[in-house]
Formats: C-alpha cells, structure tokens, sequence
C-alpha cells in the first residue's frame, strides 16, 4: 500500500511524486492520460505504483488516503474532485497543490467537509526545479487533520538553516491566498528587474554582459535574491542558432497564469494599496498589446546621463522593498478580514528558500516581526530606507524618463502619497458632496456636515 497518491503527473507532478520517493515514501500516480503514467513506471522505481484506472490508484492506498492534486487550476481541480467524491471515505484528505484561486479552495473545502473529507489548499513555489529538489510549501486546511500530512510535506520541503520551508499557514483557502500573493509580489520584482535592465541599457548604454556584472556584484549585498542570481544568467545566455545574446532574440511580450490579476482584485476587495503589484501586471498586459505598440513606436535614443550605479542600485532596493511590503501588509490585512490569524513571521520565514521570491530581505522582514512590527512602513530600518534611497529614486526617474518604468513610477507616487501634507483629496470630498450629498468632515470640529454647494 502506498503513502500518498498524486494525481497530475505534468512536469511538476512528476516532480513532486519523485521528490516523494526521493525521501522513502510509498507513492501511487494517476493522470488523465496513461501514457505520462507510463513514463513514470517506465522508470522501475520500487515504491512507485502507476494505475490506469482512479478506481484502482484509490484502492492502492492506506487509509486516511493522502491524495495529492497537480492539475491545473480551475474546472480541472472540480472535475477531479467529482471523480474522487464517490470513491472516497470520511478521514481522507484531498491536497490541492495548483494555483487555485482561494475563494473556490473556500468552496471546495465547504462541500467537502460535508462527506467527512479533509480538503487542503496547498501553495507550492519553486518552479519544477524546486518541486523535485524542495519548494516552500504554504498549506491550509483543517488543523487537527494537518498532523496527518505534515511529516510528509516538511519532509519534500526546500530547507533553510535546517527548519522546513513549510509551516501550516491557516484554515480554508488561506495557503492559496499566500501563494497568491507570493506571486504578487514575484511579478513585481521580475519587473523591476526588467526596468533595471533598461535602465542601465539606455540610459549608461551597457551590454547586456556589463549588465549581468552589475546585478552579479548586487547579488552579494542587500538585494542578493533567487530573481537576481537567475536574471544573471538569462542576461549571460548564447543563442545556439544566431549566437547573438538569448535574451535579444526573445519577443519582447511576458506571459501570465492569472496570479498577478487576482492579487490585483483582491488588493481592491480589500481596499488595500498594492499598486506596485498592481503595476506589474498591468505591465504584462502592456507588453501584449502589439499591433497598438507598433503603431506608436520610436527607436530607442541613448542619452547622457548623470546617475551612477549606485544611484540605480538604492532605487531599486527601495522599490522591491515597498513592493515587499505590500505584499506582507496584504497578508496582514487579510488575516484579519477572514479572521485567519495568519503568522507573518512564518510566512517570511518558509520563503527563504526554494520559492521563486527567496531574498535576503525575508530575513529583515523576519526581524521586523519579532520586534513586533504591524505595519511594516512603520517599521524603523524600512522608514529609513525610504528617507535615505527616496532621492535616489526621483534621479534615476527623472533621468529615464522616456522609458516604460511602471513600477519604479508607482514606488515613487507611493512614497509621495505617503509624504504629502495635502493629497487633493479634500476636493474630491467637496465634490461628492456637491453632486451626491456624500457629506464631509471638518478639520476643526467632529461630525460630518452636508453643504448647500453655490447656494446664494
């Protein structure tokens, strides 16, 4: 009999079966299509077990059956699930490990607590590279029920300084929501990192090796981060057919699975400020419209210029901090809006390694916790990056203008809204009140007040 089953046996479920037996796990594997089942029994592990038939993958394993999902998100994940209803008993426990959107893991997991069924929604980050060798794993679901899968998922885990990269994060979706968010945040250092690279293209004309040393030298500081070494090594790869630099011969369009979107509307159900979340994605929306790019485009002009590397280094470390801690204070708004008492510190934590946003800064934000910070803007050595590297940032803005910087741009009217003593929004409120008696409140005196605009 067999420790847990896996279902989707795609590149990244394979991974995660193989990651399993890896640490001496008994696994049963079942996909829709036999043929990537065969593959995997084609390869005569022992303590692997490949089934045409879900009937027969069902009965290959102990009870509480385990059962693994990594299927893509959506119908797929219900089609799934209405195959497994029948065949399975009160105890067991359904673990999705997809890109779900955590409003239908909360579904799922409703339905299924009706049969008895424990049902996990289960973030997985590390691309197929970490899923073989150790992802950082966000799991929710019932607690009680959590003992039964814990050993295995710590164990499958990427580690750091020897603790798992995995710690139960909450009840219901909350694991999908982490995960969520994680790629939130993901979208907007990859494009951040993109604007670096423009930046130091056009505006001090490096190559594209010049510009691989540079991030290189950074990697070894305070921005040193899983994006940055990997940015590295795009920048540095050959075209095999033109030997021009890889990176050249990619069509300038970034595709997307449909995180950054749901980050984006959850940001604003929550009425939370994640605008450069925000502004990654809209980012990649951007670089699809084509045919409309091609109608206004213009060669790129290199220019002189007076910022310095340094001078782009401190904006870019200031923008992937805000960026960072969007994402955190998301979370934190969260766990309190679906009261799920989410542990910041362990979140940051289980990010250190094997997910796609590992970065030297989790372990600030770590501290920041312990030193019992709510709002990370509030916290001193973030406040100071802003008050030191804000400068920084207008230079490099101001001095790469003509070039596409959303997010870099967003950093900055952030930390401008912050600072501002007057943000218009007194006007805005004047006028609501005019056209929809929306009142308003005073600044010398309590209360709300409606008035009787260009009345005589």
């Amino acid at each position: 009999m067999s420790d847990i089953g896996v279902i989707g046996l795609g590149v990244m479920g394979k991974n995660i079966a193989l990651n399993m037996l890896n640490h001496g796990y008994r696994v049963s594997g079942y996909n829709r299509s036999f043929d990537r089942t065969q593959l995997l029994i084609d390869e005569n592990i022992p303590s692997f077990s490949g089934f045409e038939k879900i009937e027969d993958f069902i009965a290959s394993l102990e009870k509480p059956r385990r059962i693994f999902l990594m299927v893509p998100a959506g119908k797929p994940v219900d089609a799934v699930i209405e195959q497994l209803k029948p065949l399975l008993s009160a105890g067991d426990i359904i673990m999705d490990g997809g890109n779900s959107y955590f409003e239908d893991t909360n579904r799922r997991d409703k339905d299924l607590q009706q049969l008895g069924i424990h049902y996990f929604g289960v973030g997985v980050s590390g691309g197929e590279e970490g899923a073989l060798h150790g992802p950082s794993i966000m799991p929710s679901g019932d607690k009680q029920a959590y003992a039964s899968i814990a050993k295995i998922l710590t164990d499958i885990s990427a580690k750091k300084d020897k603790d798992p990269c995995c710690t139960y994060i909450g009840p219901e979706g909350s694991g999908h929501y982490v995960k969520m968010v994680h790629n939130g945040i993901e979208y907007a250092d990859m494009q951040l990192l993109a604007e670096t690279y423009l930046i130091l293209k056009y505006t001090l004309g490096y190559t594209n090796g010049e510009i691989a040393s540079t991030l290189e030298a950074w990697n070894q500081g305070e921005v040193q981060s899983y994006l940055v070494d990997i940015t590295v090594t795009v920048l540095r790869e050959k075209d095999n057919v033109t030997e021009n630099d890889l990176v050249d011969m990619i069509l300038d369009v970034a595709g997307n699975k449909g995180t950054g979107r749901w980050t984006s509307i959850e940001a604003l159900r929550q009425e939370y400020n994640a605008s450069l979340l925000t502004s990654a994605y809209q980012a990649r929306i951007m670089s699809n419209q084509i045919d409309l790019r091609k109608a206004y485009v213009q060669a790129n002009q290199q220019k002189t210029t007076n910022i310095t590397v340094e001078q782009i280094h401190n904006a870019y470390q200031l923008a992937k901090t805000i960026a960072f801690v969007q994402g955190f204070n998301l979370y934190r708004d969260a766990s309190s809006k679906y009261a799920w008492n989410l542990n910041l510190k362990e979140i940051a934590s289980i990010f250190r390694a094997g997910c796609i946003i590992q970065a030297k800064l989790l372990q600030r934000i770590m501290h920041a916790y312990d030193d019992g910070a709510d709002d990370l803007l509030l916290y001193p050595s973030i406040k100071q990056d802003v008050d030191q590297y804000t400068s920084d940032l207008k230079k490099v803005i101001i001095d790469a203008i003509d070039l596409p910087l959303p997010v870099f741009t967003a950093a900055l009217t952030y930390i401008n809204q912050l600072t501002a003593e007057n943000l218009g929004a007194n006007l805005i409120q004047g006028q609501r009140d005019f056209f929809g008696a929306h009142t308003y409140q005073r600044i010398d005196k309590e209360g709300f007040e409606h008035h009787e605009w260009g009345a005589k």
